[in-house]
């Protein structure tokens, strides 16, 4: 199918290379210059593994395109995927203007060749999919080519889909390729007929498996889940919510857990056995970061305000998670006493492994609190360093680019973001070298019998 990817962010590059792999060709259409420059050039403008070397590859061919030229892309393509940002407001609502502009734009490039599918894949609140069907329309319109139509059949026919994404940064091709659902929100029959036709190679799994992604042992066929609009928007945002809460959740039982005595690794391991509960997401740490829990929450306790419904649960996540981010300061003060004037460095500045995405994150938090403390702040992350300090340039952090050089005459450190890189590291060898060899370990991801022998003072969460 020919398919137009509007917007190459995370989402959107993600989305464009999966389906040139599974035999679509797509023009993907980014209105930033110098990105579109980069994206010409095969290079990917962020980490995550694998992108870059898919993009690399198909870059190459006549599969996957690259244009500013949003009209022309539109009328050679029947699926048009609406893959803009939709950051937050400091009311907590998402921004919706780069949706409004695009859907105005794609209307006013219609036209009445063949039928458009037109499949929202930004994170829209509730009620979008009827919204930009409007917006859609009025650009139908506008357009100044055609002034007056002879009859209804010359308009432009098209159709609202949303098709919500439920990518993890740092596994996006995994969860592409070998998702859980396919949701489809849509009205008509033809509409999710055409998408089960997009995605039928990886409804069936019959396509090749990536060497970046390879397929997991056993998987099979994937659910393709049709819904109404809004259901399938909420779907989106009631998912987030739920694995938010669920870790928020873990975060204040560890605060219980440390007053009685009790290890949150193993309480979290108990209750996860259970299959109503699972496992994944009840690790316990300094909070959730990154660009989607805390944006959907926000955006979903706005939509219930507009209908008079209290949202206490979604509130608590929130505040717990805010609150969770002073945690490690809160211990670092417990074992050192004085802050001012101590050097302390924090070990991954990314809001979690295998990304450089530091929207957000909690390291930021924790590094700008401990500097108004008085504290020299150091910053060690494998791949965000160079875009930290490009993204926050009135922030006073000495950068480093190893462990090593992080921890010498360190007072403590403070394990942010759990990269496997930390799992390798020779912990006696830092130990020596450091000042005072405290580790706060935000993320109970080192083995406290492993520290305390390498000469650590070791300070877990909820153990």
């Amino acid at each position: 199918m020919d398919v137009c990817v509007i917007g190459a962010g995370y989402v959107g590059l993600v989305t464009s290379c999966s389906l040139v792999h599974l035999g679509h060709r797509v023009a993907v259409v980014e209105a930033d210059k110098s990105k579109l420059a980069t994206l010409a050039a095969g290079e990917c403008p962020f980490y995550e593994p694998g992108v870059s070397e898919l993009l690399k590859s198909y870059s190459k061919t006549d599969l996957l395109s690259f244009t500013d030229s949003l009209s022309e892309a539109v009328r050679n393509s029947e699926i048009i995927f609406i893959c803009v940002g939709t950051p937050p407001l400091p009311s907590g609502e998402p921004d919706m203007s780069q949706v409004v502009g695009v859907a105005k734009e794609i209307g006013a490039s219609l036209d009445s060749a063949r039928k458009r599918l037109v499949v929202n894949k930004s994170t829209v609140p509730v009620g979008s999919g009827n919204w930009v069907e409007m917006l859609v329309t009025q650009g139908v319109q506008s357009m100044q080519t055609v002034p007056a139509r002879a009859s209804k059949a010359d308009a432009p026919v098209f159709s609202v889909v949303s098709n919500p994404e439920f990518l993890r940064e740092g596994s996006a091709l995994h969860d592409t390729f070998y998702p859980d659902r396919i949701v489809i929100g849509s009205a008509d029959p033809d509409a999710v007929d055409r998408m089960r036709d997009l995605y039928r190679p990886l409804i069936e799994q019959s396509f090749s498996a990536p060497e970046q992604a390879p397929r997991p042992a056993g998987f099979g066929v994937v659910p393709f889940l049709v819904t109404d609009l809004a259901s399938a928007e909420m779907i989106k945002y009631c998912a987030n919510a739920f694995l938010a809460m669920k870790i928020s959740f873990a975060n204040e039982m560890a605060g219980i857990c440390e007053k009685v005595g009790a290890d949150i690794k193993e309480v979290a391991r108990g209750i996860g056995l259970d299959k109503r509960i699972g496992t994944a997401f009840l690790n316990a740490g300094v909070g959730w970061g990154g660009s989607c829990f805390g944006k959907d929450v926000n955006a979903l306790i706005e939509v219930a305000r507009e209908y008079s419904t209290p949202t206490p649960l979604l509130e608590a996540t929130i505040s717990v998670n805010k609150n969770q981010r002073h945690v490690a300061i809160k211990k670092l003060q417990e074992e050192l006493k004085i802050i001012k004037g101590r050097t302390i460095g924090l070990l991954g500045l990314s809001f979690k492994p295998n990304t450089d995405d530091l929207r957000d994150a909690a390291s930021l938090t924790i590094a700008s609190q401990l500097i108004k403390m008085g504290a020299q702040v150091r910053a060690y992350d494998p791949v965000s360093v160079d875009r930290c300090r490009q993204l926050n340039p009135n922030l006073s952090i000495d950068y480093c680019h190893s462990v090593e050089t992080l921890a010498s005459s360190a007072d403590a450190l403070v394990l942010v973001t759990e990269w496997a890189e930390f799992s390798r590291v020779d912990w006696a060898s830092i130990a020596r070298s450091m000042k005072n060899a405290l580790m706060i370990d935000g993320r109970n991801f080192l083995l406290q019998e492993d520290m305390a022998n390498a000469g650590f003072v070791y300070r877990g969460i909820g153990v």
